[in-house]
């Protein structure tokens, strides 16, 4: 089913232009849009941690590889290498630094905050089995590294698990990887519902977080729109997964405008070139026009009257995913060792990259990286149409300068940020 790239008609105010595209939207969608990851048969079998949301709830993003256990390698033109054999499968810290080419030092004086819904109650005893495992310095609740805390600040009483502790590991663990000497704060919504949610974003903030990573995303609707504030706060950047079912209706929190929109690319070894990495748009890396966000001064795209989903990307596809450790054991992964991606790895990769530059206040939105694109990787291959066709737009075709899987392109380095 292929959508017109630009609306046929000139309506009078911005809600009306953004409105009717959503109803042609969201009429291909129910009839087009598949689950990530179902679509390429040569991809390997994953698992969506969090399952389908009750309505109205949001979902996290992480995609757990279920053809791979501790000691295994991960296979094809990312396999690791014989002299890291010994370390578990998926991408650790050292491959994330060359690939993006960023410092091994930084960070220092930033909390990174991870938002969740529900307790991970091995948290910080799964995060110090990763950091010990690649060799990174302790993050505790004793040397004033870590702190856990519920939506309202308080280290008791924790709410109850909602399935999402492989998640908060995922997040925990990205941001250990590439930033190893910023705090982490993990704040724990007492469900996956947009006020909940909201109020932890809220929270993180006032606990003093400078970059705030959110890998979940709900339906764009009027009363999540409503939640666009608690997104807002002066000197922190905030940033969210894109989404894992590819082109489409894009989700909150990434549609909104103070929000730094992270889509999801595959990663590979490419040794035949100056870099040693190759990307490309990854098929299910979320995408779209939003139909209740108005464009956003700094983005210029043309085929969206909206606020265009995505920003800027890093890895993302589960086939080529990041190491994590879990003992929690949900959403299908054996407790121990696994390997994990989706857009919920991409968005807190963004965050500790902006962590690891040490500037979170030049991100109150995502302009930043629209003025500094020259300092990122192009992403110019790769689609993430998943069923719904956009005709070989930009919106779901990665090319040239700014697409809406990849954005403006992933990390070279810190210049952008």
């Amino acid at each position: 089913m292929k959508l017109p790239m630009k609306p046929a008609w000139k309506p009078a105010s911005k809600s009306a232009t953004v409105r009717p595209y959503l109803t042609a939207l969201a009429t291909a969608a129910a009839l087009a849009v598949v689950p990530a990851g179902n679509a390429a048969a040569s991809s390997p079998p994953v698992r969506d941690v969090c399952g389908t949301p009750k309505p109205g709830f949001a979902r996290c993003l992480a995609q757990v590889r279920t053809d791979l256990h501790a000691g295994e390698g991960v296979r094809g033109p990312h396999a690791a290498t014989a002299s890291r054999a010994a370390l578990p499968p998926g991408y650790g810290p050292a491959e994330l630094r060359a690939a993006y080419g960023l410092p091994a030092t930084g960070g220092s004086g930033q909390t990174v905050a991870v938002v969740e819904a529900g307790d991970a109650a091995r948290a910080e005893a799964d995060l110090a089995v990763y950091r010990t495992t690649f060799g990174l310095s302790a993050c505790t609740t004793a040397n004033g590294c870590f702190r856990k805390v519920n939506q309202r600040g308080d280290s008791a009483p924790l709410p109850p698990d909602q399935g999402w502790a492989t998640e908060t590991a995922l997040d925990l663990d990205a941001v250990s990887a590439l930033c190893p000497s910023c705090h982490l704060l993990l704040v724990e919504a007492d469900q996956a519902a947009g006020d909940t949610l909201a109020a932890s974003v809220d929270t993180a903030a006032a606990f003093g977080a400078t970059e705030i990573s959110n890998s979940y995303t709900a339906a764009e609707s009027g009363p999540n729109a409503s939640y666009a504030d608690h997104y807002t706060h002066p000197g922190v950047a905030v940033v969210a997964s894109s989404g894992d079912a590819g082109y489409g209706i894009p989700g909150v929190p990434a549609a909104y405008s103070s929000v730094i929109a992270v889509g999801g690319t595959t990663l590979a070894r490419d040794p035949g070139t100056a870099r040693g990495w190759s990307e490309s748009a990854w098929q299910g890396a979320g995408s779209g026009c939003s139909a209740w966000v108005g464009k956003p001064a700094w983005q210029h795209d043309p085929n969206c009257p909206g606020r265009t989903v995505a920003d800027v990307s890093m890895v993302a596809d589960p086939d080529t995913g990041l190491a994590v450790y879990t003992t929690d054991g949900t959403g299908g992964t054996d407790a121990g060792w696994a390997v994990v991606g989706g857009t919920s790895a991409s968005a807190p990769l963004v965050a500790a990259v902006v962590a690891l530059a040490g500037h979170p206040a030049r991100f109150p939105d995502a302009s930043a990286l629209y003025a500094a694109a020259s300092g990122l990787t192009d992403v110019t291959t790769g689609s993430n149409v998943q069923g719904m066709d956009c005709g070989g737009d930009y919106q779901c075709t990665a090319g040239p300068g700014y697409d809406s899987p990849t954005g403006n392109g992933t990390p070279d380095g810190l210049g952008a940020f």
